[in-house]
């Protein structure tokens, strides 16, 4: 099981507003403890408003989650899909531009990934549909740079049994890419930068991306 970070949350003053100091005092409190080990004191505590005011902007713990889960999945599917646009027309650029906004996300914003990926499951049903749905679009991006690759020879991925799975395979991608912000920390050997340049390569290797 991998060690919840301790991440200090930041002071009301440096932020704009109540809002945002509540969600970092979240993000902090659920990385470290986990939603249900955390209670609305705890959070306001942390950002040093009154218990009160969360209510003032949230009518729930839960609606919480929702808020700060939601925000960085449907950041995460913009990001993705202005990279790949920006990419041009070769589905290799599209597929290195994809993997390295992704991963670039996940290291940065190590304790945001971790929150959204792995707290989501207290989410009920609408909200967690929220969360699925912006997940499928990321998941369908990606599918369907491997279907253009595919097609037009640009990549060679595996068969099993003959078939090509480009959902299975793209599946697998994303997990990878994903994990990064359960290991990644700054001050390693390698960058942001380049663990989105390594990830980026590994995932044209497993395409099978010609030159």
């Amino acid at each position: 099981m991998s060690r919840r970070p301790k991440v200090p949350p930041p002071s009301p003053r440096e932020l704009k507003a109540p809002a945002e100091a509540i969600r970092a005092a979240a993000f902090s409190q659920f990385a470290e403890r986990g939603f249900p080990g955390v209670t609305v004191r705890d959070i306001m505590q942390a950002c040093g408003l009154t218990q009160g005011a969360l209510y003032n902007h949230f009518k729930s713990k839960d609606e919480l989650l929702h808020d700060i889960v939601t925000s960085t999945q449907v950041e995460l599917e913009r990001l993705c899909r202005a990279a790949v646009a920006e990419a041009g027309a070769d589905p290799r650029a599209r597929l290195a531009a994809f993997i390295r906004t992704f991963v670039t996300r996940h290291c940065r914003l190590r304790v945001e990934a971790l929150v959204a990926n792995r707290e989501v499951s207290w989410l009920d049903g609408e909200r967690a549909a929220d969360v699925r749905r912006s997940r499928r679009a990321i998941r369908d991006i990606l599918v369907k740079i491997l279907e253009e690759g595919t097609a037009s020879g640009a990549f060679d991925p595996p068969r099993i049994d003959g078939k090509r799975e480009l959902r299975a395979i793209a599946m697998g991608l994303l997990d990878q890419c994903t994990h990064i912000s359960m290991w990644y920390g700054p001050g390693g050997r390698l960058d942001e930068e380049q663990m989105a340049r390594l990830y980026g390569e590994m995932a044209l290797r497993a395409v099978g991306a010609r030159p």
